[in-house]
């Protein structure tokens, strides 16, 4: 049976969620709105959401294939896809491998400074806060995750930073940081949700460390889609 959207479930500054007529199916849509600084910054950018649907999709697979379970199913158009149902943690894991952005201010550090290993750090999803930088005994006194569902989207998180380390080189490209979110799925299994792409990543050029994610848009430093496109060309190349 063909699966359509039915209701808008949520929609966030970047995707709208739909329910659709399988009930542990969702259709998420890619928007072309960029905003930034916790929404001061706002801009329609014409073609960001089908890049980013593409670059997600495409990476998502990329991780299904080695071994990484991710709530893509389907891409049903240049902005839409088809994916797993999955109730999310709040939480957002982000990983470093280099510092840049707000770790980069936080701590005084000299962009581009790269780390002896990974730096992983959890913010609490919650736009009226801000998504606070939280620790994992924050995340316990506000029963976000169990122990144990911890050390798994740690472990998880940091699998995944080292298989897209690995195949982004390949590429040209330096994965800097990103951000990942996980959810579980109706059998209880932690899961891969949201998104992967130049909105939630930090991609330079290995070459000339040009700037090819949504950092354009935050600094003001232009050609955002064009950059997106770049990702895309290299990525699926």
């Amino acid at each position: 049976m063909l699966e359509t959207p039915c209701h808008l479930l949520y929609e966030g500054k970047a995707k709208k969620v739909y329910t659709t007529t399988n009930p542990e199916h969702y259709i998420v849509e890619y928007k072309d709105d960029a905003t930034a600084f916790n929404g001061v910054k706002k801009a329609t950018l014409q073609g960001k959401g089908a890049l980013n649907n593409r670059i997600s999709n495409y990476l998502m697979q990329y991780l299904q294939t080695r071994g990484i379970c991710t709530h893509f199913l389907q891409e049903l158009s240049p902005t839409q896809t088809r994916v797993k149902k999955l109730t999310m943690f709040a939480l957002e894991v982000i990983v470093r491998n280099l510092a840049a952005g707000s770790m980069a201010k936080r701590l005084g550090l000299q962009e581009g400074m790269p780390f002896k290993a990974p730096v992983l750090e959890f913010c609490y999803k919650n736009d009226a806060l801000g998504d606070p930088l939280i620790n994992e005994d924050h995340a316990l006194a506000l029963k976000l995750a169990a122990p144990s569902e911890l050390q798994t989207l740690r472990a998880h998180a940091l699998q995944i930073n080292t298989l897209l380390q690995a195949y982004l080189q390949e590429k040209g490209i330096i994965l800097v940081d990103f951000k990942l979110e996980f959810g579980k799925d109706a059998q209880g299994q932690i899961v891969l949700g949201d998104e992967i792409s130049p909105d939630t990543c930090r991609f330079w050029d290995a070459q000339t460390r040009q700037k090819l994610d949504k950092d354009r848009f935050r600094e003001d430093l232009g050609d955002v889609c064009q950059a997106y496109e770049v990702i895309w060309q290299k990525v699926s190349n």
